[in-house]
């Protein structure tokens, strides 16, 4: 509709014929300008996607914005890894908290039933137990927090550097679909013929376009992922900074409580383990037995094969 209503506005105007006609011949030309960009995209699309070479001297160029690109699908991957290892950390403090507060229990129970020192003593140790597994569940709230905050973080910054990446990478593509184009016409270029030279022009024109957007989007993808690396780093040493306190005040009071049951088992009595080995030498000893059984029916069994064989 836009094409026929700019050739009715030619037409009432009382152009000359002769204009008419370049008027006409530069749409169609444009329409065909369009395609053969798409053509040379998709050509580009499918270099990259089947993994062929491509000019060497392109792809050195964009060696800076390649190692960028490596630096932050590398904080995007360990991002991930981040997450799942706290999650899998908080997992873990719940039961070892869980477990201790149990044998905590158990001592204090076995050793409310002992009326001598011992009995004391494991009750004072269960005790020193169940207040280390409550002190230990105060480091998931750091931890909780510093979930929050790299969640926050992939959320938001990784997923706008994202975004910039994939405009940048449909620019890069559209860029080497040019240079492709223009390589291509420059291989069947007759500098004496005007069509040629004008077609040349256009493309070469082209190749400028996209590669002005592409260096845009360059520079912005390689701003974002310096900006990304520092901004991660600064959340970790300022989040991490909470967890570190929490943890030494963890190991502060569990070990003055330990240090205090320590100094309470001083002068009591050692007991000594050792193992009963009359219960084992009867086994030693069946076990022996049956060996000696099993091999000499192998033996007899082997003899009368051969016997066999013989008759």
């Amino acid at each position: 509709m836009q094409k026929e209503s700019k050739l009715l506005c030619v037409l009432r105007s009382g152009y000359s014929r002769d204009y008419l006609d370049r008027f006409i011949q530069s749409q169609d030309s444009s329409v065909v300008n369009k395609f053969q960009q798409k053509y040379w995209k998709t050509k580009q699309t499918l270099i990259k996607v089947t993994g062929k070479k491509e000019d060497e001297h392109v792809v050195a160029s964009d060696a800076d914005l390649d190692g960028k690109l490596e630096v932050f699908h590398s904080i995007q991957r360990t991002c991930m890894e981040l997450l799942k290892v706290i999650e899998q950390y908080q997992r873990r403090i719940c039961l070892l908290s869980q477990e201790e507060n149990e044998l905590g229990r158990f001592l204090r129970s076995q050793g409310s039933q002992d009326k001598t020192r011992a009995g004391k003593i494991m009750q004072a140790t269960g005790k020193a137990l169940c207040f280390s597994s409550q002190q230990r569940l105060a480091l998931r709230n750091p931890l909780c927090r510093l979930y929050q905050e790299v969640e926050t973080f992939r959320y938001r910054a990784i997923s706008d550097t994202w975004l910039t990446v994939n405009r940048m990478e449909q620019s890069r593509t559209e860029y080497r679909g040019a240079l492709l184009w223009m390589k291509d016409v420059s291989q069947e270029l007759d500098p004496d013929t005007h069509k040629q030279m004008e077609k040349f022009r256009k493309v070469q024109a082209q190749v400028r376009t996209t590669k002005t957007s592409f260096d845009k989007l360059k520079n912005d993808v390689c701003q974002k992922v310096d900006l990304l690396g520092a901004s991660r780093c600064n959340l970790l040493s300022h989040v991490l900074t909470t967890y570190q306190t929490t943890l030494l005040h963890f190991w502060e009071k569990t070990s003055h409580t330990m240090a205090a049951i320590h100094e309470s088992f001083k002068g009591c009595q050692h007991y000594e383990f050792s193992t009963i080995k009359t219960l084992k030498d009867p086994v030693d000893k069946l076990a022996k037995k049956k060996g000696k059984k099993k091999m000499k029916s192998e033996r007899e069994d082997g003899k009368k094969a051969e016997t066999t064989d013989d008759q």
